[in-house]
């Protein structure tokens, strides 16, 4: 049996444009990484792909029905004495955002989680009432430990370091650290929040560095909607 790899994936090359981004990962020999299924775009045929449950039956039905992920995880793995390529995409049109983890928290948009290293952990956690109406469901995808990661976005992303407080509308956040409260407000008085169909927007309050997406699949079923129903 081939001894793993357990260093990190280095060598990654950004492919497409930031709208249709495609992520090239160089798996050196032994080496191993975790992808969400369908998130393969094209591989060497010399890597092997096992599918397992994601962390075990209990933790995987939680992924499923509350984080937006897939109840099984593959895990890619170079057997090979040199080094092999996959591919790796997502299903939105949008940046990938590559990360390095050490030993803290980041909560995720449930569903943009596309890759990971063996030494984060991935677990959902109750989000709040405040996440839930404002349009990021009740509850988030938390992830920890020390490793790399790779999450997609809807569109472009940008990063926002916020002091105090700050407003995002409904399906554009899509990361924060934990030092983040989110609550409710309206976008304007009662009045205008009606006219304009903003309504009800998230309250970001706290010190930290906060991840938005310049789309949002809401808003683009609000925008197809009436095109298919008249």
């Amino acid at each position: 049996m081939m001894e793993i790899n357990t260093s990190p994936v280095t060598q990654i090359e950004r492919l497409g444009t930031e709208s249709f981004r495609l992520l090239k990962v160089l798996l050196a020999p032994g080496q191993k990484l975790i992808v969400e299924p369908g998130a393969m775009a094209s591989m060497e045929a010399q890597l092997q792909v096992e599918t397992l449950i994601n962390q075990g039956f209990f933790q995987a039905t939680l992924l499923k029905f509350l984080g937006g992920e897939s109840f099984f995880i593959n895990y890619f793995l170079n057997p090979d004495q040199k080094p092999r390529h996959v591919f790796l995409s997502q299903s939105t049109p949008g940046e990938i955002i590559e990360r390095d983890l050490k030993e803290e928290k980041l909560y995720v948009q449930p569903g943009a989680l596309i890759a990971r290293t063996s030494q984060v952990q991935v677990q959902v956690v109750w989000a709040g009432i405040a996440s839930w109406i404002g349009g990021e469901g009740l509850f988030r995808l938390e992830l920890s430990g020390s490793g790399r990661i790779w999450y997609g976005c809807y569109g472009a992303m940008i990063e926002k370091e916020v002091l105090g407080d700050y407003i995002v509308d409904s399906g554009h956040l899509l990361s924060y650290p934990p030092e983040m409260k989110l609550s409710l407000k309206l976008a304007g008085s009662l009045f205008s929040s009606l006219l304009t169909r903003e309504g009800i927007v998230l309250k970001l309050s706290g010190h930290g560095k906060i991840q938005l997406q310049t789309r949002s699949i809401k808003g683009l079923a609000q925008w197809l909607n009436p095109r298919f129903w008249g």
